[in-house]
C-alpha cells in the first residue's frame, strides 16, 4: 500500500453529495456506515450540518466524495441554500416503515431542484430494509416513484449495511461518467477547434453539472 503527503496526492476529482429526507429516516447512520462502518442505535437528530469525506477509485482515477448532512426537520431549513449549493449528488432518504417520509419524497425532490445550483445526479433510498414486519412501503412503491421521476434506487438498512456502499458509490460512478463524457466532448471540440473556450474555465453541457478544473478536473463545491 502507497501512502502519500498531500503535495505529493491529491484528489482527481472531488464531489459534493447531499443527503436529504425527513428528520428519524436514518441519514446520519448511512454516512456513519458508509464513511466510518459505524451505526449508533440511539442516534439523536442531526443539529445543523456536518459533512465526512470518503475517498474511492473508479477507473484508476481518486474520487473524493465530500457528502454532507443536516437534519430534515423544518426548523433548519434556515440552512437549504448553502446546504445545496455545488451539490453534483443527492441521497433522497426515506424510512421504509413510516409511510409518510416516503410521502414528503415530491417536496423533498422540488427543494433539490429549487435550491441547487444545477441539474443532480439522484438515487430514491427506502431505508431501515431490516424492518421487514414493519414495512408500510413496499419495493415496488419505491420503485415505481424512482422510475417516474428518472432516479436510481436502492433500498438499504445502515443497520446490517445493507445496500448502503453501493447507493454511494452509485451516485459518484454516474457522477464521474458524466464528468468523463463532458472531457471527451470538450476535448473533441477543442481539436477541431483549437480557440474553442478560449480562457473559460467551466464547462456546462445541457441540463447536467458544471465542471471546474482545479488541480485536474473537479467538480464545484
Amino acid at each position: 500500500m502507497a501512502f502519500y503527503s498531500e503535495e505529493e496526492k491529491t484528489e482527481d476529482y472531488l464531489f459534493k453529495i447531499v443527503l436529504i429526507g425527513d428528520s428519524a429516516v436514518g441519514k446520519s447512520n448511512l454516512l456513519a456506515r458508509f464513511a466510518r462502518d459505524e451505526f449508533y442505535p440511539n442516534s439523536k437528530s442531526t443539529i445543523g450540518v456536518e459533512f465526512q469525506t470518503q475517498k474511492m477509485d473508479i477507473n484508476g482515477k481518486e474520487i473524493k466524495a465530500q457528502i454532507w448532512d443536516t437534519a430534515g426537520q423544518e426548523r433548519f431549513r434556515a440552512v437549504t441554500s448553502a446546504y445545496y449549493r455545488g451539490a453534483v449528488g443527492a441521497l433522497v432518504v426515506y424510512d421504509i416503515s413510516r409511510r409518510q417520509t416516503f410521502d414528503s419524497i415530491g417536496r423533498w425532490l422540488n427543494e433539490l431542484q429549487t435550491h441547487s445550483d444545477m441539474n443532480v445526479v439522484t438515487i430514491l433510498v427506502g431505508n431501515k430494509s431490516d424492518l421487514k414486519d414493519a414495512r408500510e412501503v413496499s419495493t415496488s412503491e419505491g420503485k415505481a416513484l424512482a422510475e417516474a421521476q428518472g432516479l436510481f434506487f436502492m433500498e438499504t438498512s445502515a443497520l446490517d449495511s445493507s445496500n448502503v456502499a453501493a447507493a454511494f458509490q452509485t451516485i459518484v460512478k454516474e457522477i464521474y461518467n458524466i464528468l468523463s463524457r463532458k472531457v471527451m466532448i470538450s476535448q473533441e471540440l477543442k481539436k477541431q477547434d483549437p480557440t474553442w473556450m478560449g480562457n473559460g474555465r467551466t464547462v456546462v453541457l445541457q441540463g447536467e453539472a458544471s465542471v471546474e478544473p482545479k488541480k485536474g478536473w473537479c467538480c464545484s463545491f
